[in-house]
């Protein structure tokens, strides 16, 4: 049911810090997997921040003259760790089986090609966030789409029970502000969606708010549209919204490793540092013979010698760089990244040389662990949007029709063992279960299609043999 503006109001008054500390946290994941670690971001730090780093600069300069290089590098650790997760779960394509296989064609072709690209790319988003959604809805033409809104915009409303079922979801985004007379580049749009409406409005410059016409009205007797308005009849039967957790607490993936990949950073940039600025001496004179430090310069380029008096001197001040320490603390916190982080460093397939089935399983231990996790979490939003499709294509039991769910992991393998393995167990097994596993295979329905074309071929041809043989027969 549409609601009301006192409610509205009411609501993203109570739920904009929620909303603001998701976008926070959502903001802060998604600079570091641009490669916009803490350290790199000097310009875009608070007055507070950016106070003690000028202060802090001010007096290395004044307490060591000689260190002036300033090199902020982000790392990219985190995207490596987010990727590997999303490229090792999804992609591939998730095999859906609801016992039917011209209903299984028909969800697939609602899917369409891009489901194993929507994955990754949620995969991604609730990494960031801890959280994801999924909006799915009817076009004009009435073809059921779906797509990623990104977790900064949704707070969910829950059921007062313990399957925390969401029951009303509120989304909040910004649209290009077209009025000339305003002065704010966006409007702020607030949406109210239940499991039979949706109702919009939009907050002005004096933060008041109207009812935002964006849909269009039909006369359902004429079937035209007669004007616009800001209550949708959306007629899907539950809130279109799916929400993907990546663990139980909701946490980002950053939290496992921001303190870490900080630490590699400043040991990274004080290595180059002080790599940059040990080109640079500094010569102390004692006792200098000449007039001015412009003579002393000259008299050093021209004669590859100076003029001191007889207790006079010169020294040299240079850094001195802790190579192996470096080096050594280097090496240790990129391995605890990628501890933390439940990753492979791609260093390790580097050293190894050729790896056998079992050393592979080994490098992958910590985030096939991972992945397992984000994969069960992921089971009841996807099981979701299959049943929201199973309505769309009007099945009666499309709430209780069980619906099997098969993650084909994405590993580097050792693919003659595994090929010797299924060739050892195929008497055992399967043709679904045989072309599943099979390294060679990445489309298991087609593969089994062509496996029947082929049976049906070889037996026709076997009776036309027979028939052949026995007309001969005949003959003779």
């Amino acid at each position: 049911m549409a609601i009301s503006v006192s409610d509205i109001q009411s609501l993203y008054s109570n739920t904009s810090t929620y909303l603001s500390e998701v976008n926070n946290k959502y903001k802060e994941s998604v600079n570091y997997y641009k490669g916009r670690n803490l350290i790199s971001r000097t310009g875009s730090l608070t007055n507070i921040e950016q106070a003690k780093q000028q202060a802090d600069d001010a007096k290395k300069d004044k307490r060591d003259p000689i260190r002036k290089a300033n090199n902020r590098v982000s790392s990219n650790f985190y995207q490596i760790l987010v990727d590997q997760e999303a490229g090792y779960l999804a992609t591939n394509d998730p095999s859906i089986d609801v016992g039917d296989d011209e209903l299984n064609q028909k969800i697939k072709m609602v899917l369409g090609d891009s489901l194993a690209l929507t994955m990754q790319n949620l995969i991604i988003d609730v990494s960031n966030a801890g959280v994801g959604w999924i909006h799915y809805w009817i076009d004009s033409n009435g073809n059921f789409k779906y797509g990623i809104v990104t977790p900064e915009q949704v707070y969910p409303i829950y059921a007062d029970n313990l399957e925390n079922e969401v029951v009303a979801v509120e989304r909040v985004y910004q649209v290009l502000n077209t009025d000339p007379k305003s002065s704010k580049t966006y409007n702020t749009i607030i949406e109210y969606w239940d499991d039979t409406t949706c109702t919009s409005y939009v907050v002005d410059n004096n933060a008041t708010f109207s009812p935002y016409n964006q849909f269009d009205i039909v006369d359902v007797s004429t079937n035209e549209t007669s004007g616009v308005g800001n209550v949708f009849e959306h007629g899907l039967g539950r809130v279109p919204f799916i929400k993907f957790r990546k663990n139980m607490y909701e946490k980002p993936e950053l939290d496992k490793v921001k303190g870490t990949i900080d630490v590699y950073d400043k040991v990274y940039n004080g290595f180059a540092n002080d790599l940059q600025d040990i080109q640079q001496t500094l010569m102390v004179l004692k006792g200098y013979g000449g007039v001015n430090l412009d003579e002393f310069m000259d008299a050093l380029r021209t004669y590859k010698a100076i003029k001191v008096d007889t207790d006079g001197d010169v020294d040299q001040l240079q850094i001195e760089i802790p190579v192996e320490a470096r080096q050594t603390m280097l090496e240790i916190t990129k391995q605890k990244i990628f501890d933390e982080g439940q990753g492979i460093d791609p260093d390790k397939f580097m050293d190894n040389g050729a790896l056998s089935g079992k050393a592979i399983k080994g490098l992958y231990a910590h985030l096939d662990l991972k992945a397992t996790t984000t994969e069960k979490n992921f089971r009841q939003g996807l099981g979701a949007l299959i049943r929201a499709i199973l309505r769309y294509l009007n099945v009666k039991d499309w709430e209780t029709r069980n619906v099997s769910q098969t993650w084909i992991k994405n590993a580097i393998q050792d693919e003659l063992e595994r090929a010797q393995a299924l060739q050892a167990l195929g008497p055992y097994m399967s043709e679904w279960s045989i072309a599943r596993a099979n390294p060679f295979v990445d489309d298991v329905d087609a593969e089994l299609e062509h496996l029947a074309d082929e049976k049906i071929n070889a037996d026709g041809y076997s009776n036309q043999k027979a028939i052949d043989k026995a007309a001969d027969g005949a003959d003779e």
